[in-house]
């Protein structure tokens, strides 16, 4: 632009802009304004942006529409003039807050931040993209200024050369700040925003539409005058109370109807279209709305198939109205909205709001922040964009909005971390994390994701999913596929160590049925083949030792394999060992070459407090503290006891006997004989039963570990249906 045409641009924009702002205009703020741009321009300051429009001339057009669109506001006027000078890096910010106030600079920080998420380059029909805006600019206000800088900007480009640059803003336009318009209630910016996007990204369609509508607007603001004075005058003559307003639909509204019906322009009806409010109490609404129906229905030719009752059963979202089409003068359909003043309200302001009935995608939090939002821009009291200052932007504070390096925009729930990241975009990718670059820093996997950051994932083959991962992901994706690849490469870890035991069956020549493995496995303290195969494959159990247990369980003689009750089982005896060797029990002072015998009077085993009695033969016979002689031997032999201890190390099986008494039944021997040999390091080695008139009384000798699995094997049996006691005897 030749400077003398931008100077007489700059004079005639300026003045206009300031008899616009006059009630809140300061000329200090604008004098140092025009110094500020003065010296830029003389430090060769270049204010054209990337479509050649000369970013002074931008600011002043959007602060003029803000103006005449909403109110003249001091603080949005300065930060949009001043964008300019801040976005080229001329103006810091601490200069800004301290000459026009700390307001105008919180402003032009949220500007600044949404300047830097356009630099992404990511999509903004991303149905993220809008709600990370919303994010980043902090203050609604912020917004604002965005919407109208959009709308100034889709005016200025009209047959610009560069038809890709058009079309992005014209998308952008489309599927961002067209619906934010429409949630603020800015109804003149959003319908000016579709259209402008419809006519820059298909402008056949939007030309063969406007010349076919072939009317100006002043002949169509007389079509809805000539339609509207009858049905006023009618209304009137009953008495009625009423606004009634016209309006025809815009040409993108127009287009969407088109595709939407599948049909051509003729054949949409809707093209006027005409509201009547009524001002009535509730009980007498839905009668009125249809007196209002006849008279009309009287006047002008209805279409039966385009009505709309939603006066009887009203939308889910809470919508009143009914909804006519009539046959107006010259043949032209026109749609007539019908409803009270106070459903006019709810369909505006409430939960069934406008830009809800329109289909237009929502939000709770939203729903309801947009509407105060709206309401305090319509609140005739005072600037209402004044009072937007003191709504806070934090509707999205649950959620992070992060991007890849090619700026692809992802939504996580707050406190996500890396690896959650990488498991949104691809679960191989998740399982090879081994960290990411955030901004250009290294980070662990565990690192929290801020909005705005620009992460890229770091991976490695050989990194493979860690159980302790689970401790630090927050997504429901990134846990289950953490747990299926664990569960899988453990599934694989147990084949592999049932392959290794098989091998070392087939070695020793054994065959080996799996019931028999089973209580091998549970012997073992395992709960699951899994765990037992795992252990296996991992080297923490050896297979020389399963075989050992194997073969030790295959010698051993079960008792009683099939269902016998009491009376019917005969006595069964095995022999004891009498003596036990070397390392479990500590003699005095660590007496070395010493034999000793556990005494048979008290049966001691691992575990109970125990002293030592040097015999006749030279033999240490252990007893129990508790035992039965005890007393008589410490009275009389005191010179022959020595103390002894366990030493903390056992690999020994104990004898002990019990005292069972119970109600003889079928399958009792065999159940309390099944718990026996089903406990690890436990095993039954005899049992004598005496059976009574249905009672049974009985003592087993087992061999157990030490006392707490004697303890544990006690509590087990007597919750054998039919036991009624059973206790430990010397």
């Amino acid at each position: 632009m030749p400077a003398g045409e931008l100077s007489r641009q700059l004079l005639e924009k300026t003045r206009c802009f300031l008899k616009l702002s006059g009630s809140v205009s300061d000329d200090n703020d604008y004098r140092d304004i025009r110094s500020a741009y003065d010296a830029a321009v003389a430090d060769g300051v270049n204010f054209n942006d990337e479509f050649g429009i000369n970013a002074i001339i931008h600011s002043l057009d959007t602060a003029i529409l803000l103006c005449e669109g909403l109110s003249p506001d001091r603080v949005i006027s300065l930060a949009v003039i001043l964008s300019p000078l801040h976005r080229a890096g001329y103006l810091k910010e601490h200069d800004i807050e301290r000459r026009w106030g700390e307001d105008v600079g919180h402003m032009l920080r949220g500007l600044q931040k949404v300047s830097e998420l356009y630099s992404r380059r990511t999509a903004v029909d991303n149905e993220n993209f809008g709600k990370l805006l919303l994010t980043f600019a902090e203050d609604i206000r912020v917004i604002i200024i965005m919407i109208a800088e959009r709308t100034v900007l889709m005016r200025s480009i009209n047959h610009h050369p560069d038809t890709e640059k058009v079309m992005a803003v014209a998308s952008e336009a489309k599927y961002l700040y067209a619906p934010l318009a429409h949630r603020l209630g800015l109804y003149k910016m959003k319908s000016e925003l579709e259209d402008m996007s419809l006519k820059y990204s298909n402008r056949e369609i939007y030309t063969r539409i406007a010349r076919k509508l072939n009317e100006t607007k002043a002949s169509r603001d007389a079509y809805i005058s000539s339609f509207i004075a009858p049905v006023r005058e009618a209304l009137e003559r009953h008495g009625l109370k009423f606004d009634i307003k016209g309006r025809t639909k815009s040409i993108s509204s127009i287009w969407n109807k088109i595709q939407k019906q599948h049909n051509d322009l003729e054949h949409i009806y809707d093209l006027f279209a005409i509201r009547v409010i009524l001002d009535v109490a509730p009980e007498r609404e839905r009668s009125e709305c249809w007196l209002v129906y006849s008279i009309i229905t009287d006047m002008y030719q209805p279409n039966p198939a385009r009505l709309k009752d939603w006066l009887s059963i009203p939308k889910s979202n809470g919508y009143e109205s009914l909804h006519i089409t009539v046959m107006g003068p010259g043949g032209r359909w026109v749609e007539v909205q019908i409803r009270s003043r106070r459903m006019d309200e709810i369909a505006e302001k409430g939960v069934a709001a406008h830009w809800k009935y329109k289909g237009i995608k929502s939000e709770n939090n939203l729903d309801t922040w947009m509407n105060q939002v709206r309401e305090a821009m319509e609140n005739p009291q005072g600037g209402p964009l004044e009072l937007m200052k003191d709504f806070k932007m934090d509707l999205y504070q649950e959620e992070v909005f992060v991007f890849t390096p090619r700026g692809d925009l992802f939504k996580l729930p707050l406190g996500a971390t890396v690896l959650d990241f990488a498991f949104n975009i691809h679960s191989k990718i998740g399982c090879t994390c081994t960290g990411a670059k955030i901004n250009g820093r290294t980070c662990r996997i565990n690192h929290k994701l801020r909005s705005g950051d620009t992460v890229e994932i770091i991976t490695s083959s050989n990194q493979t999913p860690k159980a302790d991962w689970l401790n630090f992901v927050v997504t429901s994706k990134a846990r289950n596929k953490i747990r299926q690849s664990l569960n899988e490469r453990r599934q694989r870890s147990a084949e592999l160590g049932k392959e290794i035991l098989q091998r070392r069956f087939k070695n020793r020549k054994m065959d080996v049925d799996e019931s028999e493995l089973t209580k091998v496995i549970k012997k073992l303290g395992y709960k699951t083949a899994t765990d037992f195969y795992c252990s296996i494959s991992e080297e923490e159990l050896d297979p020389g030792e399963v075989i050992a247990c194997f073969e030790t369980l295959d010698s051993r003689q079960e008792t009683a394999p099939e269902a016998r009750s009491a009376e019917e089982f005969s006595l069964q005896q095995s022999g004891d060992d009498e003596s036990s060797s070397g390392d479990v029990l500590v003699i005095g002072n660590d007496i070395k070459g010493v034999s000793y015998r556990m005494s048979k009077c008290c049966n001691p085993i691992y575990g109970d407090r125990v002293f030592g009695f040097v015999s006749s033969e030279g033999v240490i016979k252990i007893h129990r503290d508790d035992c039965p002689n005890a007393a008589n031997i410490r009275s009389r032999y005191p010179y022959r006891i020595i103390p002894v201890r366990w030493s903390g190390k056992n690999g020994h099986q104990f004898a002990c006997t019990l005292h069972v008494v119970g109600y003889d039944d079928i399958g009792i021997v065999t159940n309390i004989s099944s718990i026996i040999n089903k406990e690890k390091d436990t095993s039954l080695r005899s049992i004598a039963i005496d059976s009574n008139d249905g009672l049974f009384k009985g003592t087993m000798t087992v061999g157990v570990a030490d006392i707490a699995s004697l303890g544990n094997l006690i509590k087990k049996i007597k919750t054998v249906k039919g036991v009624k006691d059973v206790e430990r005897i010397m």
